[in-house]
């Protein structure tokens, strides 16, 4: 147990230093963030009653620091949202495009489709940690989307 004592000042020195993002690139230039290097692979999410949301592997692998695009289409079968505040507020979101209108929001808990139509949001992945995304009021598997922020 004594060299416990010996670990415990390095121990807390790690669990206090600040955790730094890993971006997909270095050489960012005037875009910073959002330059196309830093961009991992768009996620495609389709509302249709019945059928599950997404059809890849999860949980999701999103690298913190690093730009992606959520395509959200709905085909308009059923009345559906998708719902996942925690996971919203651990990105930064750039903006949602709804119908050619770009949305810049400071906070997003939920996206409801009335009809079919499809909307992209663009955003950072920024704290790590897993997240879902679901329709609420479903208990289905098939109906969230699991995301691990690395």
């Amino acid at each position: 147990m004594r060299s416990m004592g010996l670990l415990a000042p390095v121990i807390g020195l790690l669990a206090t230093a600040p955790v730094q993002a890993a971006p997909l690139c270095e050489d960012f230039g005037f875009a910073g963030l959002l330059a196309n290097c830093n961009r991992g692979e768009p996620v495609a999410i389709t509302l249709s009653s019945g059928q599950p949301l997404y059809d890849g592997t999860q949980p999701v692998e999103l690298q913190s620091g690093a730009y992606y695009e959520l395509e959200i289409t709905s085909d308009g079968s059923a009345e559906l949202a998708i719902a996942g505040a925690d996971f919203f507020r651990s990105i930064w979101i750039n903006e949602i495009v709804i119908n050619d209108i770009e949305v810049r929001p400071m906070a997003v808990d939920s996206l409801e489709f009335d009809d079919a139509g499809s909307a992209r949001l663009s955003f950072v992945a920024i704290r790590p940690g897993s997240y879902h995304l679901e329709i609420p009021g479903s208990s289905g598997e098939t109906q969230r989307v699991e995301f691990a922020i690395r």
